[in-house]
């Protein structure tokens, strides 16, 4: 690869985001930070990223995000579509309207942004498109109900847009972390609280939160660092790989969900509940 390219990542006000801007900023690369929260990204204007407002589940702000750098730059080499959020909760006490959300931000958003990038990618017969999915695309976890459906839904996404685009030169990678020490576990924490109190899975709904929290304030998971390196990897790759999993018992859990019978997989992760 040449040493800089021009790179769109999503969610880069922080955690995973923040630190990928920070990494590939620092090989050289021009990158373009983008999230709500445009002035939680000033502090990486000093490395050279542009900070730049976007909600992902506007269309109107998705557009003007892409056409912001074409106008700059006249191309994106590579869009990291890691804007995330979680509600967890029992299927039946998540409020539709939040489920609903958990699709606009973790699928669709990301449909669009990719819909937008791939006409000039394709001009230039080359892209890489990199979905930050997650260990939860792949194996349920308890109270996860529609934050697993987002993520399963990535994972087939990537998988079919790869087989797409190969022959116009555009890559498809796949990230899947799994806890990382940031703030979305706090965030869900909080979320499966709301969502279960008062509520027939309160008790459950209550030890899983808290379980949560301990996990995600303590030191066991790994920090969003891991994650970004592993971002960087599939940015610079001369033949990136489909899929990079990493963090703290990431692939520990995807042998697990692989190998081990349906129902006792079911009794292994209640067992974070009891």
């Amino acid at each position: 690869m040449e040493k800089e390219r021009v790179i769109l990542i999503t969610g880069a006000s922080s955690g995973i985001g923040y630190e990928s801007a920070v990494i590939l900023a620092k090989q050289g690369h021009k990158v373009y930070g983008a999230a709500r929260r445009v002035e939680l990204m000033e502090p990486l204007r000093a490395l050279g990223v542009v900070p730049v407002r976007l909600d992902v589940t506007e269309d109107a702000s998705i557009e003007a995000c892409v056409k912001k750098i074409i106008d700059a730059e006249g191309r994106i080499d590579v869009l990291v579509n890691n804007a995330g959020y979680g509600y967890l909760g029992a299927i039946e006490n998540v409020p539709m309207e939040e489920a609903r959300r958990q699709l606009e931000v973790n699928l669709f958003g990301l449909a669009r942004l990719t819909q937008l990038v791939l006409p000039h990618m394709r001009e230039h017969h080359f892209g890489r498109i990199i979905n930050t999915s997650s260990i939860a695309g792949k194996g349920v976890i308890l109270f996860g109900g529609w934050y697993n459906v987002s993520k399963f839904s990535v994972e087939a996404f990537s998988d079919a847009l790869r087989m797409e685009t190969k022959p116009f030169g555009i890559d498809v990678c796949i990230i899947e972390p799994s806890g990382i020490k940031t703030a979305w576990g706090i965030i869900a924490a909080e979320n499966l609280e709301k969502s279960s109190r008062d509520t027939a899975y309160e008790s459950s709904g209550m030890k899983m939160a808290t379980f949560m929290r301990r996990l995600y304030t303590g030191n066991l998971l790994s920090g969003p660092q891991v994650i970004a390196k592993a971002i960087s990897r599939a940015v610079n790759a001369r033949c990136p790989r489909t899929r990079y999993r990493a963090g703290f018992g990431a692939r520990a859990f995807l042998v697990l969900h692989a190998i081990l019978p349906a129902r006792w997989w079911d009794f292994f992760t209640r067992m974070t509940g009891k």
